[in-house]
């Protein structure tokens, strides 16, 4: 059997629903490197490499008997630690869930595994997906695979760095205010955060519930547009999913860039590209602009004021959610979940166990969410930021209406230092400069790799993200577009782990 080391995740489904890949050989290579890479770059807290051999051998039963195993057939896949997948772990990167194991399966898992997908493990991420490096996470920071002496991103770092690291083609994370698409674009991989709604929160740990989206991060855009397709749908279980049907992404994809690109309708606004963005960040994203242009699409800049409450979306992000957190988290209290913390009284334990066993950065979302919340503050802080939440939707939609898609960087900067941010909560907050706006507005938006930075003496090449953001439900076109650029700039850069370098 072949090698299937950084082949697409449809190329390898295809191949074992023809017979001419074997599940199970697939299954162990991918182990194999997991063992390899995994030490160096820590995407994982948990691997059950003899579930996921059980699992690939029923598919190659299947294929056997005759019966398609599905879209997904033997493609090894990782699940982020806050994505429930019945029977395995379900820390949410905590020490308050530090040995809780999920009693059920979220409906993306669900689906997963009735399209044939084989799961790895679970990914590191930071705590209670809050974060943006992957340094709150209880067990330690995970590493970029193209540098480990810098950070992949967060809160997803775990599954972008599985992916980048080509460990998996594909893997779950999710996004609430910028976590699938800020880790992609530091890690050089495609990271998709679906229509909010157009996904089943089922099974998520709750973070920011008016927020949170699950999505996929895959190696290639097309691997992106298979995955949504596979998990994407109505959920009774989940009363903000969309119901009726949608068009099929896969198919979008597979257009061509002609058939998309040409008369499609870019808006550039001018508070995407101002001065806080780094040089390199800024040549990568013009280099790709060109190239969409040249294939026919319409790049249009707009001026500085098109989105002219964008610069509070900082600030409306971190009250929004950390409002609904404060909420969210009151359930971890040590009597229901996970191990707890002995006081004299029910009080004293809830207090023990709370301070001793979330993080600091949990803590200090906690108390900005119950300080927003609180008598006397409700109507000048969360009541007003939902106000502002609504004006940068409006603008947003209102660009999108003459537009089909809003581009510009995922991040102002490539990746940082380990360490380099940690101390100052607010320099990280602007790690979602560009990516909360979208989230406030629940809109559907891909972070595509679109080449590296110049190296510099005290910084080699990094990756760098394009973010191409879309209408209300027109996720399909949003992945297509991401497709017809990777077909432009060909096969993407990889990292120096992913091209089969000592980690």
């Amino acid at each position: 059997m072949a090698a299937t080391a950084g082949l697409p995740a449809a190329r390898i489904a295809a191949g074992v629903r023809a017979g001419t890949l074997d599940p199970v050989a697939v299954t162990e290579e991918a182990l194999q490197r997991l063992e390899r890479c995994d030490p160096a770059v820590h995407a994982y807290l948990h691997v059950d490499a003899e579930a996921a051999r059980a699992r690939a051998a029923v598919i190659a039963g299947q294929v056997r008997a005759g019966r398609d195993p599905g879209r997904l057939a033997g493609v090894p896949v990782s699940l982020k630690d806050n994505i429930a997948l019945s029977g395995a772990t379900l820390t949410a990167g905590s020490r308050i869930l530090e040995g809780y194991r999920a009693p059920y399966s979220s409906q993306v898992a669900e689906r997963l595994l009735a399209a044939g997908a084989v799961p790895l493990g679970r990914t590191n991420l930071d705590e209670f997906a809050m974060g943006a490096s992957t340094e709150n996470s209880a067990w330690g920071p995970t590493r970029n695979p193209w540098d480990t002496a810098r950070v992949p991103g967060g809160s997803s770092g775990g599954s972008a760095a599985a992916v980048a690291a080509g460990i998996v083609p594909v893997a779950l994370g999710s996004e609430t205010g910028g976590s699938i698409r800020q880790p992609a674009s530091l890690t050089g991989v495609t990271g998709f955060k679906p229509t909010y709604g157009a996904v089943s929160r089922f099974g998520l740990v709750a973070f920011g519930s008016s927020l949170d989206v699950i999505g996929p991060l895959a190696a290639h855009a097309a691997d992106a547009a298979l995955v949504y397709d596979v998990i994407a749908g109505a959920d009774v279980r989940d009363s903000t999913t969309v119901p009726g049907p949608r068009p099929s992404a896969t198919e979008a994809a597979a257009a061509g860039p002609a058939a998309v690109l040409k008369g499609l309708r870019v808006a550039v606004p001018a508070e995407f590209l101002d001065e806080s963005v780094d040089p390199g960040v800024r040549q990568a994203v013009e280099a790709a602009l060109e190239l969409m242009a040249g294939a026919g699409a319409v790049v249009r800049r707009l001026p500085q004021g098109s989105l002219p409450s964008m610069h509070h979306s900082i600030p409306v992000y971190y009250i929004v959610s950390s409002s609904e957190a404060c909420s969210n988290l009151s359930r971890f209290d040590g009597i229901r979940y996970g191990p707890r913390r002995e006081g004299a009284d029910l009080l004293e334990t809830y207090e023990r166990t709370r301070a001793e066993l979330f993080g600091p950065e949990v803590r200090r979302r906690i108390m900005l969410g119950t300080f927003a919340l609180s008598s006397g503050y409700y109507d000048a802080w969360y009541k007003k930021a939902l106000s502002v939440r609504r004006l940068i939707q409006q603008e947003l939609l209102a660009v999108l209406a003459d537009h089909e898609l809003i581009a510009g960087p995922v991040s102002p900067f490539p990746a940082f230092a380990l360490g380099e941010r940690a101390a100052d909560p607010y320099q990280m907050y602007l790690c979602d400069l560009f990516t909360a706006p979208v989230c406030l507005a629940g809109l559907p938006s891909v972070s595509l790799p679109v080449g590296l930075t110049p190296e510099r003496p005290d910084r080699r090449p990094l990756p760098v993200g394009l973010q191409l953001t879309g209408r209300l439900m027109d996720d399909a076109r949003v992945l297509a577009a991401g497709a017809a650029l990777e077909a432009l700039r060909g096969e993407p850069e990889r990292s120096p782990v992913y091209a089969g370098a000592a980690p």
